[in-house]
């Protein structure tokens, strides 16, 4: 229990000191063992201490008995996001030490942006949590979250993130938003690789990217077929060396440039060419860029769209103050939680057994992360 204190120990308790009947660190806990048992709400967190008030004695104080649903929701109103978005990666970090995760971030790193809909108030006028978020293909885990106003100030809160993460040895991929020629020198003085896509948001870099891989011969030229849902997309990728003395080296280290090009037949032989994609990276060219390319795209598969179908973020109404930005959080604390359990069963499964199993629950959070 020691171990998850010390993270949690940089927040700031936000409440009054007066007629604090709770200890800030259970209600913490607690809505992290509600939430990975299936809570969605600040009522069911209440729900659920009551309904485990005897088993949740054993790990909490719970001096003045369950918090209300009052309580949790005040509480994450005003906790600072910005002091628990560090503390969650913090989390990740303790994951690593506690020798759980493979090579933990030696790997490749997602950067993609979210949308908590159910967030926005019409009637205030107000939008609804965007949300960047950092996910490690290579150990399934989400290394962290910084949250933004709206979708146009990913720009800005993505070198937040690469601020807070370790990303030496990492390659590092994000769609065009963040092609801009500060993320790309903060990714290599952090240690990192980047390959990013380009479009038309960089639109002389675009044209030269196209000269390039319409005039030039490519170093690599890989062909894949993958057959799924009813359906053939057959995937080139051809990657080119990128001459600076010949096409300008306003980008950092830029070595290659990669063309992808899609076509998908269904079973009925209808064929549709999908657009060509560019992206550039610092890497020498080699022949697994398709690879990373393909990857990116977990952070939606393997994230945004479990976060959506089993925590069902998307409908989550807290809108007020900070309650929106902190509860996703303790999502993905819960999320990465349930990832390193490898035992057999769904998400959805592991979070109803864990509500309805004690020894399981304590399973869970007594291998992964040491809590008890």
């Amino acid at each position: 229990m020691q171990e998850i204190k010390q993270i949690f120990k940089p927040l700031k308790d936000p409440r009054s000191p007066r007629n604090k009947r709770h200890k800030f660190f259970d209600i913490m806990i607690l809505s992290i063992l509600a939430v990975l048992s299936g809570a969605e709400s600040y009522e069911d967190i209440e729900l659920f201490g009551n309904e485990k008030k005897d088993f949740l004695k054993k790990i909490l104080e719970l001096r003045n008995g369950i918090p209300s649903h009052d309580t949790i929701n005040r509480l994450f109103q005003q906790l600072n996001p910005e002091e628990f978005e560090k503390c969650f990666i913090e989390f990740a970090e303790y994951l690593k030490s506690a020798s759980i995760l493979k090579d933990h971030l030696k790997d490749h790193i997602a950067i993609d942006g979210k949308t908590c809909r159910g967030s926005r108030d019409t009637f205030k006028s107000k939008g609804p949590l965007h949300s960047v978020h950092a996910w490690s293909v290579g150990n399934s885990l989400c290394l962290g979250q910084v949250s933004c106003k709206d979708k146009t100030n990913e720009i800005t809160n993505i070198p937040k993130l690469i601020d807070m993460l370790d990303i030496k040895d990492c390659v590092v991929t994000i769609d065009a938003i963040g092609t801009q020629t500060a993320i790309v020198e903060q990714i290599l003085l952090k240690g990192g690789d980047y390959i990013l896509a380009v479009k038309a948001n960089q639109p002389s870099l675009l044209q030269k990217v196209h000269t390039i891989c319409e005039t030039a011969i490519p170093d690599f030229d890989s062909t894949s077929v993958e057959k799924n849902r009813g359906r053939i997309e057959t995937r080139r990728v051809e990657v080119f060396k990128y001459n600076s003395k010949v096409h300008g080296s306003h980008w950092k280290y830029l070595n290659s440039v990669i063309k992808v090009s899609s076509t998908r037949e269904t079973l009925d032989n209808k064929s549709t060419k999908e657009a060509d994609r560019y992206y550039i990276s610092n890497l020498e060219p080699r022949n697994d860029f398709g690879t990373f390319i393909r990857s990116h795209w977990e952070v939606e598969n393997k994230l945004h769209w479990v976060l959506d179908m089993t925590f069902r973020e998307d409908a989550c109404r807290k809108r007020t103050k900070h309650a929106t930005a902190n509860f996703a959080l303790v999502r993905k604390m819960t999320l990465n939680i349930l990832k390193k359990d490898t035992r057999k069963g769904s998400l959805k499964g592991k979070r109803l057994k864990a509500g309805w199993n004690n020894k399981y629950l304590l399973e869970l959070l007594g291998t992964y992360t040491r809590l008890f």
